[in-house]
């Protein structure tokens, strides 16, 4: 191949993007890369291991550009993280920020069931391929809950986010911020189970489902408007409490 058509690419990561960059080395903040042929820059970043949902910006010769913006020549390039520095082209952003319907893959039962505590949509079904979840998250406009970098990747793709944490509340709290989910918080209303909305229901309702103590010590029950699953304020419902006020914790 002419060595002549080559170009290289000086590729500067900001934030904490550093924490895909591939390989890890103290000096991963710049990586340098030579190409013999066009390609785009989602594909240019991708190669070093930063999944495009997580990137909000990026500058060629500190100019804005798109995912499918063709790289052919030596540049400059900057990436940064949701959210960009507000300063800088505040206009031109990559992600979007408020979004509240998430497909979440088998592995995040945990931050699935916390979110849904918190009332927030999530799907989440541990047998379902990354097929199906990238066909979900395209049809339903979900955005894709995972630490599988390669299915964020995926070009279907539009909206996702990667836990950095592997602990379920911490990622809880990373996801909230992500997506500004604070102003639509709403706790208790929705079906731990199967993510349906839950509805206040009469006691005699349920009467002959409960049990008999709960007969007598309970007086308000919500329904889930998809499974049925009655819930009350007994003492799972405490530990629920408690949970929650560890995952609101500032």
């Amino acid at each position: 191949m002419n060595s002549a058509a080559q170009f290289t690419l000086h590729i500067h990561f900001h934030g904490d993007l550093l924490f895909f960059v591939r390989p890890k080395r103290a000096d991963a903040s710049e990586l340098v890369r030579r190409l013999c042929e066009k390609t785009s820059i989602k594909d240019a970043i991708e190669a070093c291991g930063v999944p495009h949902p997580e990137v909000d910006l990026i500058l060629v010769e500190g100019a804005p550009v798109d995912f499918a913006h063709q790289l052919q020549r030596d540049a400059t390039i900057d990436v940064f993280p949701v959210p960009a520095p507000a300063e800088v082209f505040p206009e031109t952003r990559l992600q979007r920020r408020a979004l509240s319907r998430f497909i979440a893959d088998g592995h995040l039962g945990k931050l699935t069931r916390d979110l849904r505590l918190l009332g927030i949509n999530v799907a989440y079904d541990p047998r379902a391929t990354d097929r199906e979840l990238v066909t979900q998250s395209v049809a339903k406009e979900r955005a894709i809950l995972t630490r599988d970098r390669r299915l964020l990747m995926h070009a279907a793709v539009r909206d996702g986010y990667y836990p950095r944490s592997q602990i379920a509340a911490e990622q809880t709290r990373e996801v909230v911020q992500r997506f500004e989910l604070g102003a639509v918080l709403a706790p208790f209303t929705r079906c731990l189970r199967c993510n349906g909305t839950l509805e206040t229901i009469p006691k005699a309702e349920v009467f002959d489902q409960l049990e008999p103590l709960t007969k007598i010590y309970y007086e308000a029950f919500r329904r889930c408007q998809e499974c049925g699953q009655i819930y009350w304020g007994g003492s799972h419902f405490e530990k629920l409490q408690r949970r929650l006020a560890q995952l609101t914790a500032n």
